[in-house]
Parts: structure tokens; sequence; C-alpha cells
């Protein structure tokens, strides 16, 4: 029975958009427990690099950088079997390369809803289909970076809404897929990082006006419920954890 934290020491995690934002402050946080960081990315290269250099410069060769466009199988394929080769290994999954924009009704075409569809749904699945035999072999997991919009509407944003609530579903189904040897979690996110375009004042206070906990969360609050769940969630599977100041309940 487990009592006490796993230790992470040595072990291997995949983190997809793991360049910037919140996906660098989760290489961060796994790596200072030890572990070694495949770190994905497909154009902010030098955003990795600074993310590879500055986790190496504490422990050298324990962050490696993989380049990968996820909307393509074939990619990911490759990608993880380098990632095998480099590390030998592989632990965790960190599902959180995300593509986010508006798509209003009236004006979505077939474009803007593959790109969603593919980055935020169809590449989880082929990733979580190609590690799944190393995951298998060390008794691993998956954490997927869904959203709370996946499981309430954001207005004008249908075909995002609908690829992250099918990412919760397919953690759902994954984890059913893959126990007992793997377990799938996602985390659904608030307001953590504001989006980098397309967002103003006063649509941050209407969204923040709807939270109980009246303010922005920081990446640190998701790194660490990845920590949690990479490393102490040992009964848990197949379950959606909110980290978002209460939002969904406001």
């Amino acid at each position: 029975m487990h009592n006490e934290p796993d230790s992470l020491q040595s072990k291997v995690a995949l983190i997809t958009g793991g360049a910037r934002r919140i996906g660098a402050e989760i290489a961060r946080c796994l790596h200072g427990q030890g572990m070694n960081i495949a770190l994905h990315y497909r154009t902010s290269l030098d955003d990795a690099r600074r993310v590879r250099d500055e986790l190496n410069a504490t422990r050298p060769a324990s962050v490696q950088l993989f380049e990968a466009d996820l909307r393509d199988p074939t990619a990911i394929k490759e990608m993880v079997a380098s990632v095998t080769d480099t590390f030998m290994r592989m632990d965790v999954l960190v599902n959180n390369a995300s593509s986010f924009f508006a798509t209003p009704l009236d004006a979505i075409d077939d474009g803007a809803y593959q790109d969603l569809l593919d980055t935020n749904l169809k590449a989880p699945l082929f990733l979580a289909q190609a590690v799944a035999p190393q995951l298998r072999l060390a008794k691993g997991c998956i954490i997927n970076i869904a959203d709370i919009y996946g499981l309430k509407p954001l207005a004008a944003h249908v075909a995002y809404c609908a690829s992250k609530a099918g990412l919760i579903m397919m953690t759902r189904s994954l984890a059913l897929e893959l126990a007992p040897d793997v377990r799938v979690n996602a985390i659904a996110p608030g307001a953590i990082l504001w989006p980098e375009t397309g967002s103003d004042d006063i649509e941050r206070a209407a969204v923040l006006a709807k939270t109980p906990m009246g303010r922005a969360g920081e990446p640190a609050d998701i790194a660490q419920t990845v920590l949690f769940l990479a490393r102490e969630a040992h009964y848990v599977t197949g379950q959606v954890i909110k980290v978002d100041g209460g939002r969904a309940i406001g």
C-alpha cells in the first residue's frame, strides 16, 4: 500500500508544448523533483533552448529537446521513438500543447476547426498510443491539460470547447483502456495565464467576477497538480481535477 510519494528521481517525463508558459513551469517543477525531461516544441525553439539551458545548468544533459508537429501522427511516432532512444524509458506523458482561438459560428471554417481538433484532441490520442508500451512497463501515467471550457461553454469558441470536452472523455476512456498499468487523468485550468492576444481588461475583470477566489491562478498551481498526479495519486485514474479558483461553481 502506498503511503509516501514515489521518488521521481531519474524518471522521464515527455511534456508537449514545454517551451513556454504553463508547459515550461511543469518542466521546471518535475525537473526539480529529479526527473529527466523530454521537452517538445513545434516553433518555439529559442524558448525551448532557454528552458533546456536553465535546467541543464543544474543537472547536465537532463533535458533534451524534441521538435514535432503533433498534428501529424507519423511525426508523433518518430518523436516518441527518439525520446525512447535518448532516455531508454518513459514514465510520464503530459499532454500540454494546445491551440486556442475564437471560432464564431458564422465565421468558422474547416481549417480552423481542423487545427483545434488536431492539436487538442487528435494529438493526445496518438501520443497516448505511441507511449503506451513504455508507460505500461514503467507503471507510469498520462496527464492531459484540458480546460474548464471543456465542461462549460465559452461563447464564440465552439470548436475549442468541443476539442477540450473530447479530451476529457478521452481521458476517461484511456483510463479504462490502459488500466491497471497506466493511470490517466486530466487537469482543467481556469484563469491561469491570459491569452496572449484577444483579451482586454474588461474581459478579464468579467472572468474574475465569476471566479469565487477573485483572482487569477499561477502556472505553478497547474505544475503542482501535475506533480501530485505523477508522484502521489496512486489510486486516482479517469479523473478531472479543476484548478480554477472555483470558476466551475461560480
